[in-house]
């Protein structure tokens, strides 16, 4: 008669992960983590069981302590801090210092642009001679001298529909190239590196690395520093949706969608679980119902979620 072993659990995390993982919660909790973050800590999570288990560690040892959290907060309220919000407390004897938020919309995005929005903010910014700029969520917009001398526009960071009504082109720098709409309509994303052209209306030209390119009307080309992409068929009225405070996904994987949402939203929704992440999405969202999209995806998904200070939200 042959026995069978009981599967060897993980190893307990030694404490440089432990320690590692407090870390990953702090960065969460300090109002500065962005997608790259959460992308970073999906990897970190994923190296190995002990990983994984470190991070669920720090998660229980939160919730465990949530209430003494929560009375911390209130007593914080009636002080005044910065933009950065309370940190502080004692999140156990064992393991160091307990974190927490209260934090602003938009940090310190729009310092130093000329024109510039904060977490879930829009904007409209009239033009002389009749054209007008929109701006979206965390958008960072500066004055720039145009290749001809003329004035221009740069998106540092962010989105803008652009509506042109003169035969004279509006110019916009953008990464590695410029835009040019002359009685067109044009929406221009700059978001990590990387700069998303969509022309809903009209023509415009693109010169980008030496090269000119045009895009007709619902067409789509993506380009960075490194390379340029192929002109897409896109749906133009999916792209501005934006503009009627409504995001639309169509096929998109869910891990997308969570990044898209968390340019809208104060904190950050955090997806821990890769292959959920994977999974195809057709949704419409109103920008006035993000508050509760953490539930709609606990409920559609069967995923876990665990609320941290400053809107912070874990799903796995």
């Amino acid at each position: 008669m042959n026995i069978l072993p009981f599967p060897k659990p993980p190893a307990p995390p030694d404490a440089r992960l432990q320690s590692e993982a407090r870390d990953w919660l702090v960065l969460l909790t300090s109002g500065t983590a962005n997608a790259a973050d959460a992308r970073a800590l999906r990897q970190w999570c994923a190296q190995s069981p002990e990983h994984a288990l470190a991070f669920e560690q720090s998660k229980a040892l939160w919730q465990s302590l949530k209430p003494a959290a929560e009375r911390l907060q209130q007593q914080a309220q009636p002080r005044r801090f910065g933009r950065r919000a309370f940190l502080g407390g004692a999140i156990a004897a064992s393991l160091g210092a307990l974190l927490l938020q209260t934090s602003l919309p938009g940090g310190v995005a729009g310092l130093g642009a000329d024109y510039s929005t904060q977490v879930g903010e829009q904007r409209g910014i009239d033009l002389a001679g009749g054209d007008r700029i929109e701006l979206n969520t965390q958008t960072r917009l500066n004055h720039r001298t145009a290749p001809d001398g003329g004035q221009g526009l740069e998106l540092l960071s962010g989105e803008v529909e652009v509506l042109a009504c003169n035969t004279a082109p509006l110019k916009v720098r953008a990464g590695a190239g410029w835009v040019s709409a002359a009685q067109a309509r044009v929406n221009v994303r700059h978001t990590e590196q990387s700069v998303c052209v969509t022309c809903i209306e009209g023509t415009v030209l693109l010169d980008v690395q030496g090269r000119s390119l045009r895009l007709h009307a619902g067409r789509q080309l993506t380009y960075s520093s490194q390379e340029i992409g192929l002109p897409q068929s896109v749906d133009p009225g999916a792209i501005s949706a934006w503009r009627q405070r409504v995001l639309v996904f169509e096929d998109a994987a869910l891990a997308t969608v969570i990044d898209e949402i968390n340019r809208y939203r104060p904190g950050m929704l955090l997806l821990l679980n890769a292959q959920v992440g994977q999974r195809k999405v057709q949704a419409r969202f109103s920008l006035d119902q993000l508050a509760g999209v953490a539930l709609l995806i606990r409920d559609a998904y069967g995923v876990k979620i665990t609320q941290l200070p400053g809107g912070v939200v874990l799903l796995g």
